[in-house]
């Protein structure tokens, strides 16, 4: 495997315990970096952190609650305590499972407001209380993971598609904020993905979309591995404020 430059680095994922987010913490350990899977199911982010170590790699768990600035804030201490700092955050944490698709006009009040909470304002808490960390360093790369459904505009799902096109634009607003330190700052929108959530959440989940796509195929969460590692790594080292989408070709932006 080429060198990407990430050999001993320090990687905070959120929403660690399963999917996308088990999917980038063993891709980040197996290219040499040091994973902290962070969850607020602690169980699964440490039975992340196991798989990983059982690799002969090296992991860490935490519990973190990305909706609270004192959790966030402690994950923060605890990782400046044990690792002396970390390099790349990737926020990964949402509110995806279990959502229904209805009518904009039908979505409870407080369904809104726990999508908005978690994919959102959780992004904005992580970040803050990471960014001092790569400050105090001298750099940082912070990967927000997005998705495609926001070009597409699904109908039915306008909570899920308006928090993560909110991603997206605080994704631009920090990477010009960050960018003297440097801290690079981008997105990775992945398309419909095959995980536990999304089997549950459609009807026949490995054919949905397939034919609208260029690659004629279902993705998998170890397909949206790869971006994520590009976005960390030494070969985007002047990229900054992008959104990179991997959807097999299913729409172009």
């Amino acid at each position: 495997m080429r060198d990407l430059g990430l050999t001993g680095k320090r990687v905070l994922v959120t929403g660690a315990a399963g999917g996308l987010g088990r999917a980038f913490a063993e891709g980040f350990a197996n290219a040499g970096a040091c994973v902290i899977a962070s969850d607020l199911n602690a169980h699964g982010a440490q039975e992340t952190a196991a798989i990983i170590a059982e690799a002969g790699q090296e992991a860490h768990s935490a519990k973190v609650d990305v909706t609270c600035a004192e959790s966030c804030s402690a994950l923060a201490t605890t990782v400046q305590d044990r690792l002396g700092g970390v390099d790349i955050l990737i926020n990964n944490a949402a509110v995806y499972a279990g959502l229904e698709r209805q009518a904009f006009e039908e979505i409870d009040e407080s369904v809104w407001d726990k999508v908005m909470a978690v994919n959102v304002k959780g992004v904005w808490q992580m970040s803050r209380a990471l960014t001092p960390l790569m400050r105090q360093a001298g750099s940082g790369a912070i990967i927000n993971v997005a998705s495609a459904t926001v070009f597409s505009g699904s109908p039915q799902w306008m909570h899920y598609v308006a928090s993560k096109g909110a991603v997206i634009a605080m994704t631009r607003s920090m990477a010009r904020e960050l960018g003297d330190v440097p801290i690079r700052t981008n997105v990775l929108a992945p398309g419909f993905t095959l995980t536990e959530a999304s089997l549950n959440l459609i009807e026949d989940a490995e054919n949905y979309g397939v034919t609208r796509g260029a690659l004629k195929r279902a993705a998998t969460a170890e397909d949206m591995v790869g971006g994520a590692l590009y976005l960390a790594s030494d070969l985007a080292g002047f990229v900054t404020g992008q959104t990179l989408v991997v959807d097999g070709g299913r729409q172009f932006i």
